[in-house]
């Protein structure tokens, strides 16, 4: 039997990416600056979206869909009284609404409603897709289509600060699990409509964002530094 031997850079990088960024950019300037052949991230963080990815190198990449599938946790700020059409900040306001007096206690009450199994339906601006195409691109050409709910996990919800209209909120939850639609669904409880304004990936499995290297930083380290900041194989398999 042979046994599969690997080298410094078939491991791990725990990279805090900055907003402004697909993730999908993100593997591509580490493929280019360090010239790697196969690179991958782990859980597509939307593009205005900060905090953790995942990013697998070499031989590792095999590992990209076992550790996708590990729970996540998010921080981030909901905004009450304007809806859009993608459920976030970078959408169309489709709708303003008064917003009732709110208060931390009646968002936690609201936001207890949503813990435990929940079906969820995929934004239309989003990487889902509908007979192979992603939907994102069905929605740049004005095309709504029917989408499935899937099962997802919400295992807390909660706020944590208010000012105004807005309101820091912390999920933790299964992979696949869209916030903004969680917000979305939250305002329209509460009945003057909401969306995310502001997102940030904290931890991935047992991967937090305490102990990823900014992308900035990253991208300007000499290729003979990178190696201590890699997660070998070995480590990254028992890790999860």
């Amino acid at each position: 039997m042979t046994i599969e031997k690997f080298g410094p850079f078939d491991g791990a990088l725990l990279v805090d990416k900055p907003a402004g960024m697909t993730s999908h950019d993100v593997v591509d300037a580490i493929r280019r600056r360090f010239k790697f052949q196969k690179v991958g991230h782990c859980g597509t963080l939307d593009p205005n979206a900060t905090g953790l990815l995942v990013i697998v190198l070499g031989k590792s990449t095999k590992l990209s869909d076992r550790i996708m599938s590990q729970d996540k946790a998010y921080e981030g700020i909901a905004r009450f009284g304007e809806s859009t059409d993608t459920f976030d900040a970078d959408g169309q306001i489709t709708a303003t609404r008064p917003v009732p007096q709110l208060n931390l206690d009646m968002l936690n009450s609201v936001a207890s409603s949503f813990i435990g199994d929940l079906m969820q339906v995929p934004p239309m601006v989003s990487a889902a897709k509908k007979d192979g195409v992603p939907l994102y691109k069905l929605a740049r050409k004005g095309i709504e289509v029917e989408r499935k709910p899937k099962l997802v996990h919400i295992y807390d919800f909660s706020f944590t600060n208010l000012k105004d209209n807005t309101a820091e909120f912390k999920v933790v939850c299964t992979k696949g699990t869209y916030v903004r639609s969680l917000i979305h669904d939250l305002g329209e409880k509460i009945g003057c409509g909401a969306h995310l304004a502001a997102l940030r990936r904290t931890a991935s499995g047992s991967f937090t964002v305490k102990d990823s290297l900014q992308f900035n930083k990253l991208i300007e380290l000499p290729a003979s530094e990178l190696q201590k900041f890699i997660i070998p194989h070995i480590k990254l398999v028992h890790s999860q």
